[in-house]
């Protein structure tokens, strides 16, 4: 989703290196503004918490159910990308 965010962002002349800046933009920039569904900025930013947990968590361990939700909305993420940036 990292990716996907920073293609939108970069459509607009905008890149970043930083998880935290491009989240911080999406939301500025998408989210915000109602270009986007606030949804995907939420999907970022609790993808990234999961990140975070998994790296640096002693005892993070996720359920299928987890990883099904997440993936479901990378699969979102992907194909809003696929419809708004195709061209």
């Amino acid at each position: 989703m990292f990716y996907v965010a920073s293609a939108f962002l970069e459509s607009k002349g905008l890149r970043f290196s930083k998880h935290s800046a491009v989240i911080g933009a999406f939301g500025e920039q998408f989210a915000k503004t109602g270009e986007l569904p606030a949804d995907f900025h939420r999907f970022l930013i609790d993808a990234q918490d999961l990140r975070q947990d998994s790296d640096y968590g002693l005892d993070s361990a996720f359920s299928i159910e987890d990883v099904e939700e997440l993936l479901g909305r990378a699969e979102r993420f992907v194909n809003l990308a696929e419809e708004r940036l195709a061209g």
